[in-house]
């Protein structure tokens, strides 16, 4: 035989080997795929990484294209997971029976600004003055609500520049329940969602997703934003202002280690079975009034009962407070764990997911 022909010979039989072995050397990956929420995305950009590691045989990709996308896919059985700060409505929910509105944590969001050489001042706002604001019915920064608001800070005579959200967004849907709930007219004439009919204020900003709203506000002085927690270092960062908000007791509050928990401790036990509850304008003298679940919008009939138990097993370890809820992971985001009586009703969602 000759040289040449054995080296072909070899080489065939070395591929023909390696063919063979292929499915014992790459396992079969199972790919899910999460789309949605900007606030809720750090947060997945936190725990996939861990969890894929652990199970190697697991894909998780991810992408943050705003709460009303991801609810859209999540409906139409396009991706896995639809991450969204807002819970399903009543008609989405009879549009699409059999959909599973699971809290995995509890989130935030700032009011911020950038009032050149005040942003250290954490300047106050109410519902009605904010709401105002995105009205256009107060145009500059020395109007006098907001100058009584902060009588120890010298306001410019410059037109205020609002920020809102382009694209369809849960933290649109949580500001909005803001100013709702705290401003009667806002609730009459606006109301609140995913989307809204914004009025046309002169100067204002559409943005799209929380880095988007980040970007205006270093970009635009003298502007006014909504923000999820999440972002609270690009804010820091930026040194751009963060308020404090006027609570449903009166009080001015920022959110830190009390003011969360004390809103989340009046509005959890008020959860319901589905999940679906608004934790804005909570009781109480220390409760922050922008609060929220973070929930993934889940199908509960999955296509195959491998899949089933993939999406089970990574949300079961997500709201575990030894793995993916545990404070390592979401004090990264500035989150909150669900609290047991939260969580128990979670891990029951968990349980419908069938193949």
């Amino acid at each position: 035989m000759s040289i040449s022909k054995a080296k072909l010979l070899s080489g065939l039989a070395i591929s023909a080997a390696m063919a063979i072995g292929t499915p014992a050397v790459y396992a079969a990956t199972t790919t899910m795929v999460e789309t949605g929420s900007s606030l809720l995305y750090p947060l997945f950009n936190v725990w996939v990484p861990i969890y894929t590691k652990a199970n190697p045989g697991v894909r998780i990709n991810t992408s943050a294209t705003g709460s009303g996308t991801g609810i859209a896919q999540a409906t139409q059985g396009i991706v896995q997971f639809g991450a969204s700060d807002a819970y399903l409505s009543d008609a989405l929910m009879k549009k699409y029976p059999g959909m599973l509105n699971i809290p995995v944590a509890i989130s935030s969001q700032m009011v911020d600004y950038n009032v050149p050489g005040e942003n250290d001042k954490h300047l106050k706002f109410s519902g009605p003055v904010l709401a105002d604001i995105y009205e256009g019915k107060i145009e500059y920064w020395d109007n006098a609500e907001l100058k009584s608001l902060n009588p120890s800070v010298k306001l410019p005579h410059k037109a205020i520049v609002p920020i809102h959200r382009a694209d369809g967004s849960g933290d649109s849907f949580l500001f909005t329940q803001f100013l709702s709930k705290s401003d009667s007219q806002w609730s009459k004439t606006i109301s609140y969602g995913t989307t809204v009919s914004w009025p046309a204020v002169p100067g204002g900003i559409g943005a799209t997703g929380n880095d988007g709203m980040v970007t205006a506000l270093i970009n635009n002085p003298y502007s006014v934003a909504y923000v999820g927690i999440s972002y609270r270092q690009k804010i820091q960062d930026g040194k751009l202002g963060e308020a404090k908000l006027k609570n449903r007791a009166g009080h001015f509050v920022m959110i830190d280690k009390d003011s969360v928990p004390a809103a989340a401790a009046a509005m959890v036990p008020k959860t319901p079975e589905d999940g679906r509850v608004s934790m804005i304008f909570a009781p109480g003298k220390d409760s922050y009034p922008i609060i929220n679940y973070e929930y993934v919008i889940v199908r509960a009939k999955q296509p195959s009962a491998h899949m089933a138990a993939a999406i089970k097993k990574f949300l079961n370890w997500a709201v575990d407070d030894k793995d993916g809820n545990s404070l390592k992971y979401l004090d990264q985001v500035h989150f909150l764990p669900l609290p047991a009586p939260a969580r128990k009703l979670t891990e029951a969602q968990i349980d419908q997911i069938h193949g």
